[in-house]
């Protein structure tokens, strides 16, 4: 589903954002790390500080309704060097089992700072991508879309 080129641009990616609807139809959107395997998402939940015994508005959001949309841009004041890559499809909430553990494994792979935190335990979003949209540069000669954000 994914070019070779639109992946290629998201993996480069550090951060991307997560767009969610609550059950009264508000979007909420926060910014996330993933990791991309195959050709879902994964958005694992960290430790760090969050409201202790609340649980976070987008896995309320996500249990309420499933649709989900991942946004990784580049900007640059150059404007021949923008893009974005748009991920839509339906998520779900990992807990455990062998995809958990990949996701968590690519995760703290991707990211140095997850090694010391504790993730067992704490869930994982999988987006199931069932549409992806992409405009500007965002092939293999793109710009980094990291350089910028």
């Amino acid at each position: 589903m994914l070019s070779a080129g639109q992946r290629e641009f998201i993996e480069r990616a550090r951060v991307a954002r997560l767009a969610t609807i609550g059950p009264d139809g508000t979007p909420h959107l926060v910014p996330v790390c993933f990791a991309l395997i195959g050709a879902s998402v994964f958005v694992p939940i960290d430790e760090k500080p969050k409201r202790p015994g609340v649980v976070l508005q987008r896995l309320r959001n996500i249990a309420a309704r499933p649709a989900a949309c991942l946004l990784v841009d580049h900007y640059q004041e150059d404007w021949s060097g923008l893009g974005w890559v748009m991920l839509r499809g339906r998520a779900e909430i990992l807990t455990a089992g062998d995809e958990y553990a990949a996701a968590q494994a690519a995760a703290r792979a991707r990211y140095p700072q997850l090694a010391s935190m504790r993730l067992e335990g704490l869930a994982v979003i999988a987006l199931r991508v069932s549409r992806v949209r992409a405009w500007g540069a965002v092939g293999p000669s793109a710009p980094n879309p990291e350089r910028s954000q």
